[in-house]
């Protein structure tokens, strides 16, 4: 897969924790499902990534939102945010990868970020990114997830040499397999076997070894 690379104007937004709900985000959901299930990528083991995400009360009145200042230091999240903006923005991949490995990211040889491609802001140490992975165009890599009573923090790991496309969300505990790729725009709620190829919201199995664009 080739990197989108383009210049644009960039606009900076104001930090905000993300939150993107998945299908087995409900307590009794996520008791009741099988890793037996066939409809869900990772099901040939008994961990999902619900297995692996650490769950926090929320540590003040009213959602967790709100008492974000309380799970992590504003000043780490503002200097985090800072370096991402300018990686977000810089066309040399090799300065994309120093810049993020500064702020706790654990970056492979040869890793490629397109433009934009964003990790997460809050907790940027629970990301990694295996040698020669491809993340794509405006791609984000979520490792917090905050609800009304909780909040939730998972590592997401890609695997090496897999390709994340344009646009696509990864959720907090995911892993991508060594080789695997997701679609352009793909919401990613469950772990992607290496080698695997997943699509669409939620990604879903393809079938095949089709491009991520």
């Amino acid at each position: 897969m080739t990197v989108l690379v383009r210049l644009a104007t960039f606009k900076a937004e104001p930090v905000q924790p993300e939150f993107v709900p998945d299908e087995t985000d409900d307590p009794d959901e996520r008791d009741s499902a099988s890793a037996e299930d066939p409809d869900t990528p990772n099901g040939e083991g008994p961990e999902r990534r619900h297995d692996r995400i650490a769950r926090h009360a929320t540590p003040g009145p009213g959602n967790s939102l709100q008492s974000w200042t309380r799970a992590k230091s504003p000043l780490r999240v503002a200097l985090n945010y800072v370096v991402i903006v300018l990686a977000r923005i810089s066309p040399s991949l090799k300065l994309k990868n120093l810049l993020l490995r500064s702020i706790g990211v654990t970056v492979g040889e040869g890793v490629s970020w397109g433009l934009e491609s964003t990790p997460d802001v809050f907790w940027p140490e629970l990301v990694t990114v295996e040698d020669h992975a491809i993340v794509g165009y405006d791609a984000t890599i979520l490792c917090h997830e905050f609800l009304q009573d909780e909040y939730r923090t998972g590592e997401v790991r890609i695997g090496e040499r897999a390709m994340i496309g344009a646009g696509a969300v990864i959720l907090p505990g995911v892993e991508i397999g060594e080789g695997a790729s997701v679609a352009a725009n793909s919401l990613v709620t469950q772990d992607v076997p290496p080698g695997e190829t997943v699509a669409g919201v939620p990604a879903k199995p393809m079938g095949g070894s089709e491009s991520p664009e």
